[in-house]
């Protein structure tokens, strides 16, 4: 039940691993949370912390991008946006507590007031949610403001609306006409399908953005100035220094696999510790889908299972976009 509204009342939407998504479906993000920024040295304050290049981020635009520590381990991986006046930055809120305040650390030098925000959040997914969003909010470009929020697009299926909450009941159920209703656990699937990296409390520094494809979904700029963690990300991209990649997996469970959990790798009879789970989404047949990161030079073939399910067989899938380097 969702903690701001008594009138809609979302809950898990069971989907066999064979069925179609539905062709509307609003969702609601509540363990998701905003990261916002404000004030006169917003972009140049964020420019010097973040992967992505926020001085050039059209406001019609969004971007994935990542925070990391000294040594190139990120801490969060979030999707920016214009947002109120400022900045918005869609992350996990599993990891808000450890690193919202590192990223504010050196923010008292600068004009810029940097918080959690306290935007509803929600998200319209399926084939019409496009047509609903052109009938909602005004507008043609990928980022839509409206009084009291804005409304995002994630990819051709799917919409992120950020809203007050004393708008948001009265935009939640304008959105809800024809919609079913879902947790977030629906947003997770789209997110795995399409091959969309998280950090969660369990993940957190323990990677580069390489490792979880950041550099093929646009959340790196090689081209700007330095950044908290530029060396590591440079070097892994100009020395190949980075041995790992992210990638969709498939098998039997009896349970949802977590972020952190360990994904095992068949070695000739033995099995070795292979990857770890970034998300992961259990289907209504006992079969579930996850995103984890492995080494990127295994075989096709390569066999993995959970290490606490070691009856069930796992095996990667193609991902929806390309691991090469332009």
């Amino acid at each position: 039940m969702s903690t701001w509204s008594n009138a809609l009342n979302f809950e898990h939407l069971p989907v066999a691993s064979s069925d179609a998504l539905p062709a509307l479906s609003l969702v609601d993000l509540s363990d998701w949370s905003l990261v916002t920024l404000v004030g006169e040295d917003k972009k140049s304050y964020l420019q010097g912390q973040v992967t992505c290049d926020v001085v050039t981020l059209d406001p019609a635009l969004s971007t994935l991008g990542a925070h990391c520590d000294a040594k190139g381990k990120m801490r969060t991986i979030f999707r920016i946006f214009h947002h109120q006046q400022g900045y918005a930055l869609l992350q996990r809120k599993s990891i808000m507590a450890t690193q919202l305040p590192e990223l504010k650390k050196y923010a008292v030098f600068s004009k810029v007031d940097i918080e959690q925000g306290q935007d509803i959040l929600l998200g319209l997914c399926g084939e019409n949610a496009q047509a609903v969003i052109d009938q909602c909010f005004a507008g043609s470009d990928e980022v839509r403001p409206f009084d009291g929020g804005t409304a995002v697009k994630v990819d051709d299926q799917r919409w992120l609306i950020a809203v007050a909450p004393a708008q948001a009941e009265a935009v939640a159920n304008q959105l809800a006409t024809d919609a079913k209703l879902a947790t977030s656990s629906l947003w997770d699937l789209y997110d795995i399908k399409a091959a969309l990296p998280r950090i969660e409390a369990a993940t957190e520094l323990e990677f580069v953005p390489q490792a979880m494809n950041l550099q093929a979904v646009g959340g790196i700029s090689f081209k700007k100035g330095c950044y908290v963690g530029q060396e590591t990300v440079a070097r892994a991209k100009y020395r190949g220094t980075n041995k790992r990649a992210m990638y969709i997996a498939q098998g039997d469970t009896a349970q949802c696999p977590q972020a952190g959990d360990a994904l095992e790798r068949s070695v000739g009879e033995n099995w070795r510790k292979g990857g770890t789970i970034i998300a992961g989404y259990q289907f209504s047949d006992n079969q579930a889908i996850a995103l984890v990161v492995l080494p990127n030079d295994l075989d096709e073939d390569t066999q993995f299972r959970l290490s606490t399910q070691p009856d069930n067989l796992w095996t990667t899938q193609a991902l929806p976009y390309s691991l090469e380097d332009e």
